[in-house]
């Protein structure tokens, strides 16, 4: 008698069926919680619809949406230029620049955005006459230049840590490879390094430019007319609770419209490497 084996493919096997288990349980029913708020809000926003108030204020929210992202683009490109010496600053083998780099680093990444602000226009706001007599109370008086200010230092530090590590992290046979071809350093960083750094440092580019846009509803405390200052001042004229949720869907419109238009653009210059 002869033995006959049976050899079975594995694609012929099927597949098992996911368990239940605790955390499917949780996140099936978080997910499902946060499909009822969004049903919600939708039904509320169709029957609570208004539009005569809508109509008075969009020119308002517009103006708002415009100012917020003047606002978050000027203190991007500002920001993104500080960033590039403090981030030298901060790879440096100099003590002193690197400690200043540090310092400056650890200070406004470690206190929140909207006590710089506060520090920057009412803080300095207290020094006037000294200001005054230095010829920068012109400045100093205007809520939209503190809150430039205030943006720029803060963005400037976040993105010196994304530029430090994106550098970073380009292995050094590409500085020696770039030597071997009689490049000078400066060559080497301009050609070399830069271009693969900001292909790491593109996503943490987005995700702090997202960071500022949401971050920049703070401003409207120090009176900027921006969206969320709008929908404030909207909402005190209205007792109308779906100003509120205007600004927020704008804002996750503006969101969204980033984070896909990030991921465009990474796929872009990524369409080389395997996946």
């Amino acid at each position: 008698m002869t033995a006959v084996t049976h050899t079975v493919d594995v694609d012929d096997i099927p597949p098992r069926a996911r368990e239940w288990t605790r955390e499917r349980i949780v996140g099936t029913s978080l997910l499902g919680l946060w499909l009822i708020v969004f049903i919600a809000l939708v039904v509320y926003l169709i029957t609570a619809w208004n539009p005569e108030l809508f109509q008075r204020w969009a020119p308002a929210y517009w103006n708002g949406l415009v100012t917020t992202l003047q606002l978050v683009f000027v203190s991007i490109i500002l920001g993104a230029i500080l960033s590039i010496p403090v981030a030298y600053g901060r790879m440096s083998k100099n003590r002193v620049a690197s400690a200043l780099a540090y310092a400056y680093v650890y200070f406004f990444r470690g206190t929140p955005l909207l006590a710089q602000t506060f520090l920057i226009y009412y803080g300095l706001g207290s020094f006037r006459l000294q200001l005054e007599t230095v010829g920068l109370w012109v400045f100093f008086r205007e809520a939209w230049y503190c809150a430039i200010l205030a943006f720029t230092l803060n963005t400037a530090a976040y993105q010196a840590e994304i530029l430090r590590g994106a550098i970073q992290s380009v292995p050094k046979g590409q500085w020696e490879g770039g030597a071997a071809l009689g490049l000078h350093n400066l060559q080497i960083l301009r050609k070399v390094i830069l271009p693969q750094a900001l292909i790491v440092a593109l996503r943490p580019y987005g995700n702090e430019i997202i960071l500022m846009i949401k971050g920049s509803a703070i401003v409207a405390l120090i009176t900027v007319p921006d969206l969320m200052g709008q929908t404030r001042l909207a909402y005190s004229r209205s007792f109308d609770f779906q100003t509120y949720l205007w600004a927020a869907l704008i804002y996750l419109a503006i969101v969204e419209a980033l984070r896909h238009g990030i991921e465009w653009i990474e796929r872009s210059l990524t369409r080389h490497l395997v996946r």
